[in-house]
């Protein structure tokens, strides 16, 4: 080495701390959202490491992520958990919905193009087939969050998914509650809400949007045994 020149650092290594934190969040976002961890249950670090086969430190990254999409929370002195609501909390954050995803719905239908349009059918086609609760949950997901993602404020987006996180189990024990007797109803507002966008109506759009987030909200408040043991 040229005397009086500092030697420059080695290359930084791959990301792979970035990249096992994007797995570990995948894997307890697909566990939380399909409620194998169920609301009030904590997350031990060290137990996820051991399983995924990773160190703490992406661990600890991805539940900041995660927390950060409304899927876990911090306590002090005892670690990550699933956020769990009361009923109160859980209409008010329905009320938000009503409120909110309207109107990432109107900012988005000028912006969806064919191919969208297309899944969107696709999809509902798969809900209105016999499929298992677990499937609809996911295709339900889908179908929502696919008809947000022409709008282009990230700030209205971000919060639309981040109040569909946080209701995510009470919705499936609402499902769960309903039964298969009532997908009927869950169809035919789908159908109305895809009929809409695709004739770029947001007026109509908005309209059974908003209704249909409401149904459930007012529904979900008829049955206090999803809130079994809430916290005071």
């Amino acid at each position: 080495m040229t005397e009086g020149i500092i030697a420059p650092a080695p290359p930084a290594e791959p990301n792979a701390t970035g990249a096992a934190s994007a797995r570990v969040a995948a894997f307890l976002r697909t566990a939380i959202l399909n409620g194998d961890i169920a609301p009030g249950e904590r997350i031990r670090q060290e137990e996820v490491a051991e399983r995924l086969g990773a160190s703490r430190l992406p661990v600890r990254e991805a539940l900041r992520i995660l927390e950060a999409e409304g899927l876990t929370e911090h306590e002090p002195h005892k670690g990550a958990r699933v956020p769990k609501l009361s009923m109160h909390e859980v209409d008010v954050i329905y009320q938000m919905r009503e409120r909110l995803e309207p109107l990432a719905l109107s900012e988005s239908i000028p912006h969806l193009e064919a191919a969208e349009l297309e899944r969107l059918a696709e999809i509902q086609s798969r809900i209105e087939a016999d499929i298992d609760m677990r499937s609809f949950l996911a295709l339900d997901r889908e179908f929502h969050l696919l008809t947000y993602t022409g709008c282009g404020i990230e700030q209205l987006t971000g919060m639309v998914t981040r109040l569909w996180n946080s209701t995510q189990h009470y919705r499936h024990a609402f499902m769960t509650l309903s039964g298969p007797g009532r997908m009927w109803v869950v169809n035919a507002e789908h159908r109305l809400l895809l009929d809409a966008i695709e004739r770029r109506d947001t007026v109509d759009a908005e309209r059974y949007l908003g209704g249909h987030i409401r149904r459930t909200r007012i529904e979900l408040q008829r049955h206090p045994e999803v809130f079994d043991g809430e916290r005071r």
